[in-house]
Parts: structure tokens; C-alpha cells; sequence
């Protein structure tokens, strides 16, 4: 199947190709199709088409393209991180093995060390979230279902290092701490203003450690690593999908409760999430028990928890500085570095530096 790297260059034969070939279609015939960008995503650029037939059938109504972002700044970051190549590589090589609700994928490419990337997506009808809003309990909840499907069915899977895209990426993978100490100082003078007193301190002390990120004896497992509420989907809570994760371009092995420590600590206010916490912890530790996760008790995930709250800070470090600059986006990193900065300072996880 050809492919291609452009929003202009999709149309209705293209399309008619796409989902033929995928067996989406059956007997119908694309007579007209409308695009609209959709979404705010830093290294990606959305858009729906909506899509009109000759007669009515099974084919969708609509589909959601992804390509890579048209900032230049944005799509040399991708490239060098690999983005665009590990979301085309979950859906081939492990989207079917994991339970986690995900968009269906009918075609996705990629050409390697480029920024040519297209994925056809499932366009999920539901509400996507939003960091700056933040969320309550129940979508929370949600969200620990979600983490526990996807590290669930992998865990401690010894087969997942013979892929080669994860084993290279975890092989190759660069050490945070001497990343943040290189992008540290400018973070400090371009955000100063914005953070939080925990914010400087804990980013100070970070980029003084020597090591902070040592994941400890934890089994590996799937980890999305973006897993944060504008990656998300909510639709209604009692129907069979309430929450669809999207966004796979960060997936690596890693300890799952990293996951989920990202998610927690921008996900709601500081003050909201200390009430709250242990008890989502609890329900993610609850789902993942219905796996086999060995003896691994609730302690040692307690432990992976709080060791693993620096991620969200350093995610917000890097890419804040990384991709190219937006308004919404600058507001959205400082929420993340100073809710993870307080995350940090309420777990305890200073010890953890060395």
C-alpha cells in the first residue's frame, strides 16, 4: 500500500485503498471527504476526515490521520527519539497482545530517520481530556483500569526483550539525569516565573545527582510513558469502552507503576491527589492482580510508585524545552514540573538520589 506523508495528499482513492484493503469497506465507495485538524499534540498533527459513500454500509463514517507535527523544531525531536517509529511499531508488534483500549489502526507507516509517518485511526467518539482541567476520582479510576490492561498481559514478559525496536530503545536508552542537568539551566531562566519553590528545589537536586533513576529489581513490562489525561479518551462509564488511550509514541519497557505515578502527578491538584492516592494506587494494584504478576506485592509496587514520580518532572523539563514552544503548552509543562515537584516532596522520593 502506497503511502503517504502529507495532509494534502489524502483524498478519497487514497482513502478507498486504506480501508479496502483493510476490509472496512465491503461494497462501498467513497464519494467525499472533509478534513479538520483536531487535538493540541506537541510532536503529532491530527485530523479527522469525515467521509461520505455511495451507499450505506459497515464502513466508517469517519477516521482519524496522524502525521508528524509541521513544526521543524517538533519533528527533529521525534525523529531523534524515535516518536514517530515506535507508535507505527506498538501497533504492529504489540497493540493485539496487550488489553488496553486503544484506536483500531488500519494502515500505519513510517520511513525510518525521517518524519514521514502516517497512521489511520479509529476516530473513538468520546471526550478527550485535559491536563490544565484536570480530572476527579472517577476518571482517575478509569485510568488505573487502563494502566493495569496494558502492563498486565506482559509482565515480566522475557519475549518482549527479543523485539528488537524495545530491546534497542531500552539498550540505547539515554540516562535522565545527565539529560536534565544539560537542560536544566535553561528550563530555570525561561520558567523561573511559573514554578513553584518544590519546583527549583527538586530540579535543582536533580541536576546535581549522580543517579536518580535506578528502576530497582522490578519486572518489566509495557509502558506507554506519556500516560497523562490529553492521551485520553472518556466516554461514558458505564459502557463497555469508558476510557480509550491514545498517543503510543513513547511506549519502552519499564516498571508499570511509572505509569501511573506520570499520571497521578498532574492529573489533579496536589492537595486532591494526597487524599486520594494510595487508594488509586490500591485499585491499580487491585486490576493487575487479575494477571500474572508473580509475587510482586503491593509494598514493592508502593516502592516503583514513588521511585518513579521523578518521571513526570523530567518530562516536563525535557520536552518543555525540546518541541516547539505554544502558549497552551508552556501552561501545561508548568503544571506538570510543579505537580510532579510536589509529588516528589510529599513521597519522599528525594532518597532515592544519589
Amino acid at each position: 500500500m502506497r503511502a503517504v506523508w502529507d495532509p494534502e495528499q489524502v483524498d478519497g482513492q487514497w482513502l478507498q485503498d486504506v480501508l479496502t484493503s483493510a476490509g472496512a469497506t465491503g461494497d462501498q465507495q467513497i464519494t467525499g471527504v472533509d478534513a479538520t485538524p483536531i487535538g493540541t499534540g506537541q510532536v503529532g498533527c491530527n485530523i479527522r476526515y469525515r467521509i461520505t459513500y455511495d451507499r450505506s454500509g459497515p464502513a466508517p463514517d469517519s477516521v482519524v490521520l496522524k502525521f508528524a507535527s509541521r513544526s521543524e523544531d517538533s519533528r527533529a525531536i521525534g525523529i531523534q527519539t524515535l516518536t514517530y517509529e515506535t507508535e507505527v511499531a506498538f501497533y504492529r508488534d504489540l497493540a493485539a497482545t496487550v488489553d488496553v483500549y486503544r484506536p483500531h489502526c488500519w494502515f500505519a507507516a513510517v520511513e525510518p530517520g525521517t518524519a514521514n509517518v502516517v497512521l489511520v485511526l479509529e476516530d473513538v467518539q468520546a471526550q478527550a481530556g485535559d491536563q490544565l482541567a484536570g480530572c476527579g476520582t472517577a476518571e482517575a479510576e478509569l485510568a488505573m483500569d487502563e494502566a493495569a490492561k496494558l502492563h498486565g498481559p506482559r509482565w515480566g514478559d522475557p519475549r518482549l526483550l527479543e523485539v528488537p525496536w524495545l530491546a534497542a530503545k531500552k539498550a540505547n536508552a539515554f540516562d535522565p539525569g545527565t539529560v536534565l542537568a544539560l537542560v536544566w539551566p535553561t528550563f530555570l531562566e525561561r520558567y523561573r516565573d511559573a514554578l513553584s519553590e518544590e519546583s527549583v528545589e527538586v530540579g535543582s537536586r536533580l541536576a546535581a545527582a549522580r543517579t536518580w533513576a535506578d528502576p530497582g529489581a522490578s519486572p518489566l513490562t509495557v509502558c506507554h510513558t506519556d500516560f497523562r489525561l490529553d492521551n485520553m479518551l472518556f466516554a461514558d462509564p458505564a459502557g463497555a469502552r469508558p476510557l480509550t488511550v491514545v498517543d503510543w509514541q513513547t511506549v519502552q519497557l519499564n516498571a508499570g507503576p511509572a505509569d501511573v505515578a506520570y499520571f497521578l502527578s498532574a492529573a489533579m491538584p496536589p492537595e486532591q491527589r494526597r487524599k486520594v492516592e494510595r487508594d488509586l494506587l490500591a485499585r491499580y494494584y487491585g486490576r493487575l492482580s487479575a494477571y500474572d504478576i508473580g509475587d510482586y506485592d503491593f509494598d514493592h509496587c508502593w516502592s516503583d510508585y514513588r521511585r518513579h514520580s521523578f518521571s513526570g518532572f523530567f518530562m516536563a523539563v525535557f520536552a518543555s524545552v525540546a518541541v516547539g514552544r505554544t502558549e497552551r503548552g508552556d501552561e501545561m509543562f508548568m503544571t506538570m514540573a510543579n505537580g510532579a515537584a510536589a509529588q516528589v516532596v510529599d513521597l519522599g522520593a528525594i532518597e532515592f538520589l544519589a
